[in-house]
């Protein structure tokens, strides 16, 4: 069975960094971080394969950057946050391949953590 435990999620003024951190056990091959603000539906944010090959979100291409270490520990790291990419981010996992990562979405995927909120004020 796959767990996966989010952290590093805070308040952050824009143009700030933070360090979102997704702890995981279990076998997997393709991780996803998503996030959901109020009133929206969840979204993709990025993807990070077996092979290590990443896809982003448009929105948040060249600012955010996934990464994995050796104990399955699955890293969003975020810079030049923008109020908009306030919201309660998610990280996905699952025991099989990445599809094509850029329209992957959550049904895609069939195991989540609890989320850990973001907050970027002006």
């Amino acid at each position: 069975q796959v767990q996966l435990v989010e952290s590093g999620g805070g308040s952050v003024q824009a143009g700030g960094s933070l360090r979102l951190s997704c702890a995981g056990s279990g076998h997997t091959l393709c991780m996803g971080w998503f996030r959901q603000a109020p009133g929206k539906e969840r979204e993709r944010v990025a993807i990070l394969d077996a092979m290590g090959r990443t896809s982003y979100a448009d929105s948040v291409k060249g600012r955010f950057t996934v990464s994995q270490d050796n104990a399955k520990t699955t890293y969003l790291q975020m810079t030049n946050l923008k109020p908009e990419d306030t919201a309660m981010y998610y990280c996905a996992a699952r025991s099989w391949r990445c599809s094509a990562a850029a329209t992957m979405t959550q049904r895609d995927f069939n195991f989540w953590g609890q989320g850990t909120q973001v907050v970027v004020s002006s």
